[in-house]
Formats: C-alpha cells, structure tokens, sequence
C-alpha cells in the first residue's frame, strides 16, 4: 500500500476548509485501495464521548474510532455530523474520513482513572467502527480488549464484515464482561442495495456475519434498519428478509423506520428524485418538516411485522429502549448487555468532552 502523507503540524493551504487547522491533524494520506479517498489522521484528546444528558439510551458512553464512512448509505442519519468539521455531508462524508490514530492509547488512560464506574460503552453509535479503513488502522481489537480488561461491558453496531476478523477478541472479552453484538441489515434486494448502499458488505455477507457470531458463541442482534417507505416495507420483502434473519441465527430482530435527519434529508431526496421521482410527493407528506415517518406510519409497519416475528419464530424486541429517534424503540435481544444504570439527570457523571469540543452525533444507522 503507497501511503501519501503530509507533514506533521502543517497547513495544507488545498484541504478541505474543516481541516486547515483542525486540532490534532497530524496528516493527510491516501492510498490506490481506497480510490477517491482521504484519510484524515488526528491526535484525539479524548476516547470516552459521554450521552448527552436527558436521552434515553441505555448506555452511557460511546466511543467512535471514525467520524465519515465509505459505507456511503445514501440515507445515513451520521452525515450531519460532517458539517460540524466544515465538510461536506455528501460526497464528502464518504470519501473524507477522519481517524483517531491514537485512540486505544487515550481510551487506556481514560479507562485507568479512579472515577471510571464501568458504565456500558457503546461501539458504532456514530459511524461504523468497522467500515474498510479498520482495516487498514486495526483500532478495534485494541478498543475491545481495553473494555474488557478494565472491566466495562461492551457493545458493537456494524454493517461491516470486518466484525469476523475479531470474533476471537470479542469472544474473549465476554468471558470477562457482558457483550452485545448488533448488525444492521434491511435491503435484500441487490439492486437497491447497490443503489443505496454502494460502500457495503452485501445482505449476503452480513447474513454470513450473523451466523459466525453465533457459531462463536455470541449473540447478535439484528436491526431491520432502516425500512424504507414503499421501497422495502412490504409483506414480500420484510417476509422474506425475517425468514433470512431467522436462519442465519439472529438472537432478536427489531424494526427501524427510515429516520431523515438534516444532512441525510438532502442527500437521500435527491437519490430519490433521480431513481424514484415518484415518490417524492408521498416522502415529503410523510416525513413532513421532521427527521421521522408520521406516528402513524410507525405504528403501521409495527403491526405489520408483529405477526412476521411470530411466523418465523423470532425473539421479539427486549425491554431495553432508547433507540435513537424513537424513545419507544426497543434493542434486539443480543444487541446489548442490557440496561445499566444510569445518573438521575441521565448523563453519567465526569463527563469527558469530545475532542475539540465536536459533539458525537448519536445513531445506530
């Protein structure tokens, strides 16, 4: 691999503007692997991102080797957090991804500290922690084995095939700690998932991700995420789709609406204008003003599936809520090492900021 790369602590007068003098950019590199992308590598100040206080998710840190994805999922709830570096959330998210080189070394310090209770940390909240450049960095298995060794229950959300490269790690961390294991997959259909989804692992490939983490022993999750209005939400496809799920061994499935927030609002829609202009009209009805499908919709699709779970013998939602966007929503079984406590004000105490006072953006998708 050629590797080109500028010089530590100077200004690249043709970056991006974000990344002129961004703190803790070290260098600039690309590789032929990775045609039409930019790996940005930054000196990270923290590892440990604490949950904005008041949310309802059951965990209450993540940490996030990425920020931008060459998954490239045209609906990608993550790209907003692109705009907060001055970048662009389109094309920009999937082709200019900053990397915290230094990661496992900071999340080691943080996790020495005497104040560290050993809450839940969640892995994938933001962008996909083992999207292609893990490997290349390799971050993760060092991230899985600091959890584990300081004690800290553990979670992972992946759409990447890379999970199976550390199914060992993580088999060896949850004989230490409780560790959940989630994959997200709605698209069956090739062709649109090659249209929506161009950057990832095939719905057959992740199918095979599933039934190697069971095969290891783990649990593993499955978020039906998202389903998309009139592309994939009929009796057919999410049918079809649970019966896949079923076989390859998911633990639990839950079911995730397509979420449209700033950032991937745009992005989408325009996808949509160029390859289903007709259902521009119904998607603006629906989705109003807001970032989610109407209440009704939601509850629509909900009985929907209810029946489907039961058909192919799936395990239904846990109690454990707080997806992103939907209060309501429930984790699949397996996903996480279930709910721990939490502050009264929701937050866990002694927060750490995220570097460079950039907040990390919470999704699952």
């Amino acid at each position: 691999m050629r590797w080109a790369g500028q010089a530590v602590g100077t200004e690249d007068a043709g970056a991006l503007p974000g990344l002129r003098t961004i703190k803790g950019l070290l260098r600039t590199v690309t590789a032929d692997e990775f045609p039409g992308v930019r790996f940005h590598e930054v000196a990270a100040r923290s590892a440990l991102n604490a949950v904005p206080g008041g949310s309802q998710m059951p965990f209450g840190w993540t940490v996030n080797p990425y920020r931008g994805c060459t998954h490239a999922c045209v609906y990608c709830f993550a790209r907003g957090t692109h705009a907060w570096l001055d970048l662009d959330t389109g094309r920009g998210f999937d082709t200019e991804v900053v990397v915290k080189t230094n990661l496992v070394d900071v999340l080691r310090r943080e996790l020495a500290r005497p104040s560290w209770a050993r809450e839940h940390v969640a892995l994938g909240t933001n962008t996909d922690p083992y999207q292609r450049a893990e490997g290349r960095y390799r971050l993760m298995p060092g991230v899985v084995r600091a959890l584990a060794e300081s004690g800290t229950p553990l979670s992972v959300l992946t759409k990447g095939t890379l999970l199976r490269r550390d199914l060992p790690v993580l088999a060896e961390a949850a004989r230490s700690v409780p560790v959940g294991l989630g994959v997200s997959l709605a698209i069956h259909d090739e062709a649109l998932h090659e249209s929506l989804e161009p950057g990832t692992p095939s719905p057959r490939a992740r199918l095979d991700v599933v039934r190697a983490a069971r095969d290891t022993g783990l649990p593993c999750g499955v978020f039906l995420a998202p389903v998309l209005p009139w592309l994939t939400d009929s009796v057919e496809h999410l049918d079809a789709a649970l019966a896949r799920l079923a076989e390859a061994g998911a633990t639990g499935v839950t079911v995730v609406p397509l979420h449209l927030r700033p950032g991937a609002r745009e992005w989408f829609l325009a996808w949509l204008a160029r390859e289903r202009p007709v259902l521009v009209p119904r998607y603006r009805d629906l989705y109003g003003r807001g970032a989610y499908a109407s209440k009704e919709y939601r509850l629509w699709l909900g009985a929907r599936v209810r029946p489907l779970l039961r058909r192919h013998g799936l395990t239904p939602p846990g109690n454990v809520r707080g997806i992103p966007g939907d209060d309501e929503g429930e984790y699949p079984a397996g996903s996480v090492p279930g709910a721990p406590e939490r502050a009264a004000d929701g937050a866990a105490k002694g927060a750490v900021p995220a570097p460079d006072g950039v907040p990390e953006q919470l999704t699952i998708l």
